[in-house]
């Protein structure tokens, strides 16, 4: 072993809970969601004006012309939107300020299922329209379609890609999907994307017959391609060869439990904030290919990145032995689970199981006068709960007040729910007045804001982030 790594480890055996080094935090961008709103509705109002000025209404004189006129508009719709899952896809910062990765995955999931309807439709409704124009069969038309206009194999092949893909996202398909799997078929939607471009290039009404609205929408490619080069692929590029990030140590947490710290170059100078996360790529022969999204579980303070990670598999136990001295390729940081989201005074922190690991970072992060912070830690059992000396040496310090909720429901220490709307009133009088973090597994944090919500806390004093750990 390296003894500059050895020495390293040594140092970095447990999170200080002294105060850190000042680090600089992520960029605050000028855009709002009513910008974003009206930057898409805008464009969307701009394709049904070019489509309306190619001549479109005409085809509504006759009920195959209608179909058609379906087609044209379900291709032009879908294939925004597949631009916009582009965009949702870049992992860009001022979406993630803007939205948060909660919202910004409900809109990927449900923009990709609305691209592949209305591509899916564009391919039966123009294909029945011709059929019924020509007085054929729409199996014949079809099998016409495919053999004898230009690009239309690719744009069916497309179509089956995107379906693929819309597939593997289907709740019930992915809970059986390895991560591993999930993602390398959502690389195809790539080449998907490149074929169907091809097909609207040589064949889509608003590119073969107005220059204009050609270079519109080869426009709106290059910003979607564009925005996912730079932040997708340049940003993390850029962050790992500038900070050369090395496995520092590995600290067994309890069992099955397991910090793993990072060191690196100018550390200093990283922009992040307590509450983010990132995707880790350990480069070792079977984890270069592998990216996973933790999240830091001490604030940010220049010398070193903590993340803590609990066993939940093959992979996650590996992670637990890696080796002093590994390099690691970054990608982040992410989330708007941070104090930049702060909008009271007085704050409640609520975490579940390992989704103490942000909120720890908050605890520590967070500027607080005493007794304007509160933790709520939920855990099953007392070998579940992670952080218990630092959590106590911080409150101590911060002047923060600590509840430890341990125990199953139902259980005789446990009877009740401690965070239905009474227990959370209980433990916190004056829950209206903060503002609460909240970070578990599923199940727990359903319940909280179910909780939040009867208790009539307003939106804007609730953050959360369900996969943030």
């Amino acid at each position: 072993m390296n003894s500059t790594y050895t020495t390293q480890s040594r140092a970095l055996a447990a999170a200080p809970a002294r105060k850190n080094r000042r680090v600089p935090v992520p960029r605050i961008w000028p855009v709002t969601a009513n910008d974003v709103y009206a930057i898409l509705g805008g464009n969307a109002l701009l394709i049904l004006a070019m489509w309306i000025r190619h001549g479109g209404p005409a085809l509504l004189a006759t009920t195959a012309g209608v179909f058609t006129a379906a087609g044209e508009i379900s291709a032009l719709f879908g294939t925004y939107l597949v631009l916009i899952q582009l965009i949702l896809m870049s992992r860009s910062p001022w979406l993630d300020q803007v939205f948060g990765q909660d919202k910004i995955t409900d809109a990927h999931r449900w923009v990709g299922f609305g691209a592949i309807w209305l591509l899916v439709g564009h391919g039966v409704l123009t294909t029945v329209g011709y059929a019924m124009g020509l007085g054929a069969s729409p199996v014949d038309e079809f099998l016409t379609l495919l053999g004898t206009y230009p690009f239309v194999l690719w744009s069916a092949v497309a179509i089956v890609l995107f379906m693929g893909v819309g597939i593997s996202s289907v709740r019930a398909v992915r809970r059986r999907a390895s991560y591993e799997t999930w993602y390398a078929i959502h690389l195809f939607t790539y080449l998907a994307i490149a074929l169907g471009f091809l097909h609207q290039l040589f064949v889509g009404v608003d590119f073969t017959t107005d220059p204009i609205a050609r270079i519109y929408w080869i426009a709106l490619y290059l910003v979607a391609f564009g925005t996912l080069a730079v932040f997708r692929f340049g940003q993390p590029i850029n962050i790992s060869w500038r900070h050369r990030f090395r496995v520092a140590n590995v600290v067994e947490e309890v069992p099955g439990v397991a910090s793993i710290y990072l060191t690196g170059r100018e550390l200093e100078q990283l922009p992040v904030r307590a509450g983010q996360w990132f995707r880790l790529r350990f480069l070792t022969a079977g984890g270069w290919y592998r990216a996973h999204p933790f999240s830091l579980s001490a604030a940010p303070n220049g010398r070193f990145l903590r993340f803590t990670i609990k066993e939940l598999g093959d992979y996650t136990h590996t992670l637990q032995s890696m080796p002093v001295g590994t390099p690691v390729f970054v990608e982040g940081p992410y989330g708007a689970l941070t104090g930049a989201a702060r909008t009271r005074a007085r704050v409640l922190l609520v975490a579940g199981g390992i989704g103490i690991t942000p909120l720890r970072a908050l605890l520590e992060e967070l500027p607080a006068a005493r007794g304007n912070l509160t933790l709520i830690y939920r855990a099953s059992g007392p070998e579940d709960v992670v952080f218990k000396r630092e959590i106590d040496e911080l409150a101590s310090l911060r002047g923060a007040t600590v509840h430890y909720l341990v125990g199953r429901r139902g259980s005789a220490e446990m009877p009740v729910d401690p965070l239905d709307p009474r227990g959370m009133r209980r433990l916190v009088p004056d829950i209206n007045d903060r503002d609460i973090f909240v970070c578990g597994p599923a199940g727990m944090m359903s319940r909280v804001l179910s909780t939040l919500r009867r208790l009539r806390i307003p939106d804007k004093q609730i953050h959360y982030e369900r996969f943030a750990f």
